[in-house]
């Protein structure tokens, strides 16, 4: 069986999911995030290595997606969290590492219409797709969709 290593990304402030606005961000954990992707994937779950890194800050990503390039990662789910919205720097560090990533948030961007900056990417444009909206289910559908990918 082939297996691929899949990075899930985090930004700052998403190192207390569950505690941090549960009234945006649910009260669900990473720790969750697991047993959601058994559910919808199944068996080829067991397909995916998974591995998690959160920083809050911007130098620190950059360096974490330099070294999945080394490592020869297969895929990252990435939730820049308010990055996404800043960073130019992440947008060139995705371009050049030509590794497929999805964009993930945990809450619906488009909908926070008190908050219009959040309805911009700077990473999107390096992004194969978005998934926005369904909590940490978000990230288990963008490492199903990965798998998807990197299967075909």
């Amino acid at each position: 069986m082939v297996k691929f290593d899949i990075l899930i990304l985090n930004g700052p402030n998403l190192g207390h999911l569950g505690k941090r606005q549960p009234e945006v961000y649910g009260c669900q954990t990473m720790d969750d995030m697991p047993d959601m992707l058994r559910q919808i994937m199944g068996t080829k779950a067991d397909s995916v290595t998974l591995s998690h890194f959160q920083s809050n800050s911007e130098g620190g990503l950059i360096d974490r997606l330099e070294k999945a390039r080394k490592d020869g990662v297969d895929g990252v789910v990435f939730n820049a969290g308010a990055y996404t919205h800043t960073s130019l720097a992440l947008a060139d560090c995705l371009a050049w590492i030509g590794i497929p990533c999805i964009e993930v948030h945990i809450s619906n961007v488009w909908a926070r219409t008190d908050q219009p900056l959040r309805q911009q990417s700077l990473i999107g444009e390096q992004c194969i797709g978005v998934i926005a909206g369904f909590g940490i289910l978000s990230y288990a559908l963008a490492v199903q969709v990965l798998h998807e990918r990197l299967v075909n």
